[in-house]
């Protein structure tokens, strides 16, 4: 029997109450204060975002591993840091699925400051290619994102003080307020790229799309997903080509070079 992506993701929708209680206290804060040395002083930690995605991420990696048991799945890590996706699940049938751990924090209740969905050129448009990809792109039978999205704590943080394990409970959680999403790539994706001159997929940012996978690609399906991203261009990649600018910027302009563009095969 092949496996089916919307079994896996069935499959893995309960687990999001186990994430719930391995991040957070009954009351919702974050159960990780600090970083802890050999003389047992803490130290607190910041609102930096790589710090808290990567604490996150280790956090729940054991719940993801005994998911890969309980289901049959044989699980593959990145091998190094830059490498996609971060986990590989690979099903008795040989179906293979990524799933990239991806964290952000609330702007307001109904905005978050958004993902970054991983590089829209290299494997992306190369799919045969193993150049910073566990396995090449075309022989994943779907992209998940497993996403965190957290509230950043107002109570004030001093960084230069230094607890004890006495103080433990003195000490302020820097995030809380938890909930996660579980989406295939192209139903979150937005029809920007991530900050700055960033060559990766942005997401979008409203709250309710997020959990519901409603992005803007959402009603037409991967396909146009997969064709718009494997085309788009910044502007420095135009220039580079002799194009004064990007053939599109949007989803709208992209309707209108399609019209005028011969469909990659």
């Amino acid at each position: 029997m092949t496996t089916s992506i919307s079994d896996f993701q069935a499959a893995l929708l309960p687990y999001f109450e186990r994430f719930r209680q391995t991040l957070a206290t009954e009351q919702g804060d974050w159960v990780v204060k600090g970083f802890i040395d050999v003389y047992r002083n803490i130290y607190t930690l910041s609102v930096d975002t790589k710090v808290v995605s990567k604490i996150i991420e280790l956090l729940l990696f054991p719940v993801i591993s005994e998911f890969s048991i309980m289901h049959g799945y044989k699980l593959v890590l990145a091998e190094h840091q830059n490498y996609y996706p971060d986990i590989s699940l690979i099903a008795p049938d040989g179906v293979k699925i990524a799933v990239d751990f991806k964290s952000t924090y609330k702007i307001n209740p109904n905005r978050v400051s958004g993902f970054t969905l991983g590089a829209f050129t290299g494997y992306f448009r190369q799919r045969q290619s193993a150049k910073n990809i566990m396995f090449p792109y075309q022989e994943y039978a779907a992209h998940f994102v497993l996403g965190v999205i957290y509230a950043r704590s107002d109570e004030f943080v001093d960084e230069r003080r230094i607890y004890t394990l006495d103080d433990l409970q003195d000490i302020v959680s820097v995030v809380n307020a938890f909930e996660f999403l579980l989406q295939e790539k192209w139903r979150i994706a937005s029809d920007k790229p991530g900050s700055g001159n960033t060559k990766n997929i942005g997401s979008v940012r409203d709250m309710e799309a997020l959990l519901s996978g409603a992005g803007p690609f959402a009603p037409y399906g991967q396909e146009i997903f997969d064709d718009y991203w494997m085309n788009y261009l910044t502007k420095d990649m135009a220039q580079a080509i002799d194009l004064e600018e990007p053939p599109y910027r949007n989803l709208d302009e992209y309707w209108a070079w399609r019209e005028r563009a011969p469909r990659r095969k």
